[in-house]
């Protein structure tokens, strides 16, 4: 066990003057999106749905390491009515300014020291209407069923934290909800309890996970467990209504899982699977941490392996800003080219092909989406696998596979950037690949067919 100085004890041991934590990153397109000071190491949270009237009950547990001498500290929070705060037991102020919450402690924390935030909230959940027309956030079907789903910013309409991807936590996830209704997150499975005509559920996601990535579906869901071959939990969640369409491919999921970690290398958390959902429900699939989000229409074989390679390129090996999106999109679809040569006898270089002639690719450099709108177009897809597809024919397959794996391992569980990565090839491959770059990754143009 390891003893450290506490909130309350760091400023009587030390007479710390602290400053405020910065409110935001400056992200390139979300510059107010997480906060500075402070790095979270884990969240507890509970949760009491009413699917009749829609309203949501929580309690927030955060606790966090100092990154710096902190008088007070910002959390993201949209919506929602925050009914007390304290820190490290204590009583503490906390203001409200649009999606800001300023906690300020009765005492200065040392910059090193250990805190535990504690926000009770409740409120209506909103939905969050991107730049780009798609919703997320609390989706709320008409008979209350609910689904949340954050990416980018869409986790902060139900619970407070530090909203970027660059802090990364481990969770605890407990959800209250009417009995004849189940509650679903990320993780494994922690327990259940039923009392009163209600049931708590809990799930535990002990690897860090970026706080776009957690989700929750409360709903008649049927849940299953399997394994794969080499033993790794495989948790599957469906609606019933959808659940005969679905069933077949879910049972795919271990298969495709044990593909991609003979490419990718281990994977990366301790259990796998999918929630399936009926088509409208949400717009898009999302690669939820260890159980991705699936609408039926969205529900295809081909896109299940590139959500379940975002395991890897996204979840565990996660963006260090916004910016660098196309890390985890471009290998997600480059899984996808992988896929339908070994699966289907379709060549990578065909889908190179149809990729570059895509109009749509070329509208903007992958590394650089003009702005929010334009971070889930195509260019940062197709052209993003076509940049890794480039990097494969210079350094050849034997150094390309040896750079993924290394790639995957290096970064696990961590973050990392557009320049980590040019800089890794270029390392690990002996070669000066500053052309490419130039061209494939950076550039303005459309080059000639190669």
């Amino acid at each position: 066990m390891l003893l450290v100085a506490t909130a309350a004890t760091a400023t009587a041991c030390t007479g710390v003057q602290g400053t405020p934590g910065a409110a935001g990153l400056r992200d390139p397109y979300f510059p107010w999106l997480g906060n500075g000071g402070y790095d979270v190491r884990h969240y507890r949270l509970a949760l009491d749905y009413d699917p009749r009237t829609g309203r949501l009950e929580g309690t927030a547990e955060i606790t966090a390491r100092a990154t710096q001498d902190l008088s007070a500290f910002h959390l993201d929070l949209r919506g929602m009515t925050v009914e007390s705060t304290t820190v490290d037991g204590a009583e503490a102020a906390a203001n409200r300014a649009g999606t800001e919450l300023t906690v300020r402690p009765r005492r200065d924390i040392d910059k090193g020291a250990r805190f535990r935030t504690v926000i009770r909230y409740s409120g209506l959940p909103q939905t969050v209407t991107d730049a780009d027309g798609s919703k997320e956030g609390w989706l709320r079907a008409p008979d209350g069923d609910a689904l949340a789903v954050g990416e980018p910013l869409g986790s902060t309409t139900w619970f407070p934290g530090n909203h970027h991807p660059a802090d990364k936590a481990a969770y605890d996830i407990t959800v209250t909800v009417p009995d004849g209704h189940a509650a679903v997150s990320n993780g494994e499975p922690a327990g259940e309890r039923a009392r009163g005509g209600r049931t708590a559920f809990a799930w535990r996601s002990a690897e860090p996970m970026a706080s776009y990535l957690v989700t929750l579906a409360v709903g008649e869901f049927r849940t299953a467990t399997t394994r794969t071959a080499a033993g790794l939990s495989v948790v599957t969640a469906v609606d019933p209504a959808v659940a005969k369409e679905s069933s077949r491919l879910l049972g795919e999921i271990p298969r495709i899982v044990e593909w991609g970690t003979e490419r990718f290398g281990p994977y990366p958390f301790s259990s796998a699977g999918a929630i399936v959902v009926p088509a409208g429900e949400v717009g898009y699939a999302l690669e939820t941490q260890t159980r991705p989000v699936f609408p039926l229409d969205r529900f295809d074989e081909t896109t299940l392996v590139h959500e379940v390679a975002h395991q890897w390129f996204g979840n565990s090996v996660t963006p260090a800003s916004w910016r660098d999106i196309w890390l985890s999109e471009g290998f997600a679809t480059y899984a996808e080219w992988m896929w339908r040569q070994e699966s289907g006898g379709f060549p990578v270089h065909k889908s190179f092909r149809e990729a570059f002639a895509d109009e749509e690719n070329w509208e903007f450099a992958p590394a650089a989406p003009p702005n929010a709108e334009h971070l889930f177009e195509a260019p940062v897809y197709g052209r993003g696998a076509m940049v890794l597809h480039k990097v494969r024919l210079a350094v050849g397959d034997e150094v390309f596979f040896a750079i993924v794996r290394g790639w995957a391992a290096k970064y696990r569980h961590a973050n990392a950037s557009t320049g980590d990565f040019t800089a890794y090839v270029e390392e690990k491959s002996g070669q000066d690949l500053a052309a490419l770059w130039a061209v494939w990754l950076y550039g303005a143009r459309k080059p000639p067919l190669p």
